[in-house]
């Protein structure tokens, strides 16, 4: 019977909001964003790809194409992962799925998520929902093709409503592990937070500026 774990890994934005960049490849610190979120996933699960639209550059994971050119947001990424993983690992009873601007994974994510038994299973952390950090069963694939293929209202939370759903909360602090990276402003919050290290203690001369630490859940350090 399936029941193996594969981890999809989002990554057909566009980056409008970092001037049109693939986010997978946007560097952090030295590294790739999608870089850092292999790195979270490390250990996590055996089976891991990405679904994204045009993603160059080499990749040690293999990357799924969506169904539709169009671009219809991450609803059609999660349908490509299930649609693969059925094909090629049918054994796979559950899909976890993460955005690849996530740098700061949790390292028991998927863990936790598989914990449930829900159709959905999706990931909370300072009183916000995350719906695309979840745990899907492949057993939605048929309904998440009809609604891709509408094209009409293509929100993850009102797909959810549809099925059973169960919320897995994270702690928030010192940093929100799912705080995720669309502009310049958030990268620079990103770099300060992994420049001060795991424990985040300061790295950096005590009179630097650290105005971007604001809103990532570091304390606050005056």
């Amino acid at each position: 019977m399936p029941n193996k774990v594969a981890v999809v890994i989002l990554a057909g934005g566009e980056g409008r909001r970092l001037g049109g960049v693939q986010k997978g490849l946007v560097q952090l610190a030295g590294r790739t964003l999608i870089d850092h979120v292999l790195a979270r996933l490390r250990g996590q699960a055996e089976i891991i790809a990405v679904s994204a639209n045009g993603l160059c550059g080499a990749l040690p994971v293999h990357v799924i194409t969506d169904h539709h050119a169009d671009r219809r947001g991450p609803l059609a990424g999660v349908l490509a992962g299930l649609d693969w993983c059925r094909v090629t690992h049918p054994e796979v009873s559950r899909v976890v799925t993460v955005a690849v601007d996530t740098p700061f994974l949790p390292l028991d994510l998927v863990r936790r998520l598989t914990a449930e038994t829900a159709d959905i299973v999706y990931a909370t952390s300072g009183g916000r929902e995350h719906p695309t950090a979840a745990a899907w069963n492949v057993s939605l694939a048929e309904a998440l093709r009809e609604t891709v293929a509408a094209a009409g209202d293509l929100s993850v939370r009102r797909f959810c409503r549809g099925h059973t759903v169960a919320a897995c909360d994270f702690a928030a602090t010192p940093i929100d592990p799912f705080f995720n990276i669309n502009t310049p402003d958030d990268l620079a919050r990103a770099e300060d937070a992994i420049a001060m290290g795991e424990d985040l203690e300061p790295i950096l001369p005590r009179d630097t500026d650290e105005r971007h630490a604001d809103g990532l859940g570091l304390p606050d350090r005056q």
